[in-house]
């Protein structure tokens, strides 16, 4: 099993350039990164994990500024998003902005997108949450043909351009894998279309880690690694995880200064050194 770290970077924590470098000192194979572009004050929608919205989630820093600083001090460490709210996003930009990353990295993105939970937030980027579904999925569509095609165009109900030159174009081929996150229906729909890899929450359970990979063979879909994202240091879950064909899982690092940053590193690499 591979162990990589999700965390949340803000102005309050460990810089990019330190928390890169301190993970591939430990043998962390990959860093996957929240983005929330901003909370709306009069934010409506329910925190999924109860209670009050933690601090971190008003302050990240644009996780594809923070996933380039970690790239220049690092060689190995695969850059994730965990998760890029992609129907909040131009479509065209993210294209960019990926492929320009990976490009500069040597191809080590990993590109973990969601649908997001935040209404509020979705509203003021002009994104109907009724449909961030259906243009999720478009845009997953129009990504693969600005990375892949030389003169790109795309034609659907929510995302529409014609033929287009956009470089530069990924180094991994044919694209940088997308991770999808979500557990939904829809999310699982998407997966099955569009997607290279599952990014379920570490809520999901073993019986549906292996229902979904069933599932997804029924689909012949048999080559979808599982990375299990947001994991505590839970030494018996990572273990059933890795009984049930899990490739990875992402230890939730907290948002901490730097000296408590590199403990808690320690900490977690020692769990996974034990396992």
């Amino acid at each position: 099993m591979k162990f990589g770290v999700a965390t949340f970077v803000t102005d309050e924590g460990i810089r990019p350039a330190p928390l890169g470098r301190a993970l591939e000192e430990r043998g962390f194979d990959s860093v996957f990164l929240a983005e929330h572009s901003h909370i709306p004050a009069g934010r409506e929608s329910p925190y999924p994990g109860g209670g009050d919205l933690p601090r971190k989630y008003y302050r990240t820093l644009d996780p594809f500024l923070v996933l380039t600083e970690m790239a220049a001090v690092t060689e190995d460490l695969l850059l994730g998003t965990g998760i890029v709210l992609l129907p909040q996003r131009d479509v065209i930009h993210t294209a960019k902005q990926v492929a320009s990353l990976d490009l500069l990295s040597n191809g080590r993105v990993q590109f973990g997108v969601g649908a997001g939970w935040n209404r509020e937030e979705m509203r003021d980027h002009g994104v109907d949450p009724r449909k961030r579904g259906p243009l999720m999925t478009e845009q997953l569509g129009a990504l693969k043909e600005l990375w892949t095609k030389d003169e790109a165009e795309f034609h659907g109900e929510h995302v529409d351009f014609d033929p287009t030159f956009c470089w530069p174009k990924p180094v991994q081929s044919p694209h940088p894998p997308i991770y999808l996150g979500g557990e939904s229906e829809p999310a699982l729909n998407r997966l099955a279309t569009h997607g290279d890899a599952w990014l379920p929450r570490a809520h999901t359970s073993v019986d549906e880690i292996n229902r979904v990979r069933s599932w997804l063979a029924d689909q012949g879909r048999t080559d979808v690694p599982f990375t299990v994202f947001g994991l505590a240091p839970d030494r018996d879950a990572i273990k059933a995880y890795a009984d049930a064909g899990v490739e990875r899982v992402a230890l939730t690092l907290g948002t901490l200064p730097e000296d408590e940053t590199l403990s808690a590193l320690d900490d977690l690499a020692a769990v996974a050194g034990e396992i």
